[in-house]
């Protein structure tokens, strides 16, 4: 867990399953973000202790991997709480529910073997469930070409922070329960599902307190600076004042305006504003106006070229610098 809301959103997650009776509530790797602290452990624990119908199942991913000092390593959990701390694939055996989830812990920060791979499922319960962290490269490869076909009823996926249903109904990623960086863009939550000896049925449920959205903002030639201020104010206050945001300013602007970027920020919710406009210059007015010095000569170099291409900014900026030069 990295912050306030993350701790709050797993708060969220076991108030449900103690309301509606959960059987089981699976962590797939990285309840936090980092080497947990023995407090955090407990507090942790402490949560799971309201669990009175619930057993929980976790296991160590790259971001709290299990290194030779970790807690986790030495941490009494309560009885119903089942942490995995084996690196290759090992089962937690639930005969209570009649069911088994197969799991494995990282060790280190990377690993780019596959512990699930040949792993059948062995039918010890009614249900058996797979648990993998991992998803790219350097954090045990996922192909579900070779997990889907192994037996498991249900596969449930960690590392990858964005909800994704990779095989339906049966191979999935919750993502993470709030968004951790300002790239984490999107819904987050996480996956409620129900097995039964006919089916496996799943479903994603958005339960975080605020997204991180990337948004543009279009600029016309001649708007004040009041007036992209209020333009920006209504796109917040339509998507939601409780989000975070990055906002690129797109489009044209008066050659002697500067945008106050700072003054943009009315709700506290921008975390990055990026002024991308071109300056509105009538370049071929110019152009006649200096075509014997080099200002004129400058612009000439770049005729035809579309206002959307690298050279129309090349051009903007360069007609820009010598504009000030000459008025200073």
């Amino acid at each position: 867990m990295r912050a306030r809301e993350i701790w709050e959103g797993l708060e969220k997650i076991v108030d449900l399953c103690g309301e509606r009776e959960a059987d089981l509530l699976l962590i797939a790797g990285d309840l936090f973000h980092r080497q947990p602290l023995l407090r955090e452990l407990k507090e942790v624990n402490g949560l799971f202790s309201q669990l009175e119908k619930t057993h929980v199942v976790l296991c160590a991913g790259n971001h709290d991997y299990l290194k030779k000092d970790s807690y986790y390593r030495r941490f009494d959990w309560c009885s119903h709480v089942h942490m995995i701390q084996d690196s290759q694939l090992e089962c937690v055996d639930l005969p209570e529910i009649g069911t088994a989830v197969y799991g494995f812990s990282y060790e280190s920060k990377e690993r780019t073997d596959k512990p699930y791979l040949g792993k059948q499922a062995k039918r010890l319960r009614q249900t058996e469930i797979l648990m993998v962290h991992g998803g790219d490269e350097r954090h045990v490869p996922v192909k579900k070409e070779e997990i889907a076909g192994l037996g498991y009823d249900y596969i449930a996926l960690g590392h990858i922070h964005k909800p994704q249903n990779v095989v339906p109904g049966k191979m999935a990623y919750c993502g993470a329960l709030e968004p951790v960086d300002r790239n984490d863009t999107g819904k987050h939550g996480y996956i409620w599902g129900e097995i039964t000896d006919k089916s496996c049925r799943i479903q994603f449920v958005p339960s975080a307190a605020r997204e991180y959205i990337h948004t543009d903002v279009q600029s016309s030639r001649g708007m004040s600076g009041s007036e992209l201020k209020r333009q920006i104010k209504q796109i917040i206050e339509e998507k939601g004042i409780e989000n975070i945001y990055k906002i690129m300013i797109k489009g044209f602007r008066s050659p002697d305006i500067r945008f106050d970027l700072k003054a943009m920020d009315i709700y506290g919710n921008i975390i990055e504003l990026i002024d991308d406009t071109k300056p509105s210059y009538d370049f071929e007015k110019i152009k006649q106006q200096n075509k014997d010095n080099i200002l004129g000569k400058f612009i000439g170099q770049f005729e035809g070229c579309s206002e959307d291409s690298a050279q129309y900014r090349a051009m903007c900026e360069g007609v820009q610098a010598l504009m000030e030069t000459r008025r200073d």
